[in-house]
């Protein structure tokens, strides 16, 4: 039987079939099963770092559940003739959902609406202040993937107006691309940031693209929180400069910059993108399927290239 490290549980249906088909060994067992496995499962946070690659001589293969893989070393391992697999499309809807809802939240300050009627407020205070529409505005959106334009559909259905930033213009789009960030953010009144983290991406969401979204601007973030300058963030909130922002990410999860839980301008997630039980699942499904392929000598479905 082939030995696989798993860093992380894949969906109970799912980790049942792989316990058959595989000897698994935690990450509390890896001193004693360097030596000897032949795969890892994991999820874009969970590594494995080079340190461990290094010590896995018979490695031939990293399994991702997940379509984000800024914590695995992707050009390391193919260095060392490892292929990673990630799970790309299967969650393309339910992170363009959450972006649009996050959108909708903030705008419609749904979450600190919800405590003012939980607080008994309502019945004492009279009517909750007036809100933002979420229709019928420009919503700029930063990466124009797949997911990018699910976002942009979602977007447009709502009357909204839709353009974007990427380094070159997509050809099967017909919003407006914006070559300049910065530009992008004075003619939005949502930014919505869904690109990869990599080295050139990091904090690309910089003072000068938040505070150019301006004091009525609203920032969604689906992407990943090292994407974004988080202090000016913060700062830009606190000050105004910045209407305010609906998160899933951040830069080091779990932790929240404590300054956020007082804004009830801002809606706070636990990074939940995928996380619905439907597509959890079938991302679970994905990282067997890639490791299956590769152990019978077939073509992986989703190889990161």
């Amino acid at each position: 039987m082939i030995d696989i490290l798993q860093l992380v549980q894949l969906r109970p249906e799912v980790q049942k079939e792989l316990a058959a088909r595989y000897r698994l060994h935690g990450k509390e067992d890896f001193d004693k099963v360097a030596g000897i496995v032949r795969g890892a499962v994991t999820n874009g946070h969970s590594g494995p770092p080079p340190e461990m690659i290094d010590r896995m001589p018979k490695l031939e293969i990293i399994a991702s559940a997940s379509v984000g893989y800024d914590g695995i070393p992707v050009e390391y391992a193919r260095t060392k003739g490892i292929p990673v697999t990630n799970t790309p499309d299967v969650l393309n809807d339910d992170v363009a959902d959450l972006a649009i809802g996050l959108m909708i939240m903030t705008a419609r300050r749904l979450v600190a609406s919800d405590a003012y009627v939980r607080a008994g407020r309502w019945s004492k205070e009279g009517d909750y202040p007036l809100a933002l529409k979420a229709s019928g505005k420009r919503v700029g959106i930063l990466g124009m993937g797949r997911i990018g334009k699910e976002i942009g559909k979602r977007a447009e259905a709502m009357n909204n107006t839709v353009a974007y930033h990427s380094r070159n213009s997509v050809k099967d789009v017909s919003w407006k691309h914006y070559p300049d960030l910065v530009e992008l953010a004075k003619n939005s009144d949502f930014l919505i940031v869904i690109i990869p983290s990599t080295p050139q991406t990091q904090r690309i969401v910089s003072k000068a693209v938040i505070e150019a979204l301006g004091p009525s601007g609203i920032l969604v973030n689906v992407a990943r929180g090292a994407v974004v300058d988080e202090d000016a963030l913060v700062d830009a909130l606190k000050s105004g400069k910045l209407g305010g922002a609906g998160l899933d990410v951040f830069v080091n999860e779990p932790t929240v910059p404590e300054a956020l839980y007082a804004m009830d301008q801002v809606v706070l997630q636990p990074h939940v993108g995928s996380a619905t039980h439907e597509t959890r699942r079938v991302m679970s499904q994905l990282v067997l399927d890639n490791l299956d392929a590769h152990f019978a000598g077939k073509p992986l479905l989703t190889e990161i290239k």
